[in-house]
C-alpha cells in the first residue's frame, strides 16, 4: 500500500486504471481463501421460524379480536 501524500499525475492515472480493472479468477486465487468458502455463522437459520411464530401470533390476535368483538 502506498502511503505517500502526493503522487505524480502518471502515478495517479495508473492508480485509477488499476482500481477500475476487475479482479480475475487467476489472480484472486479463491482456492487459497478458505474463509470465502465457509458458511456464515449466526442465527440466520432461525429467521424462518421466527417469522412463522410472529405470523401465528398476529393471526391469533386478529382472530381473537374478531371473536371477542361479537360478544
Amino acid at each position: 500500500m502506498d502511503t505517500r501524500e502526493s503522487k505524480t499525475p502518471e502515478e495517479e492515472k495508473q492508480h485509477i486504471i488499476n482500481e477500475r480493472i476487475p479482479e480475475d479468477y487467476e489472480t484472486s486465487k479463491p482456492h487459497l481463501q478458505p474463509e470465502a468458502k465457509q458458511r456464515p455463522g449466526g442465527l440466520y437459520k432461525l429467521l424462518p421460524l421466527v417469522v412463522i411464530i410472529v405470523g401465528v401470533i398476529v393471526v391469533s390476535i386478529i382472530v381473537l379480536g374478531i371473536i371477542n368483538r361479537g360478544n
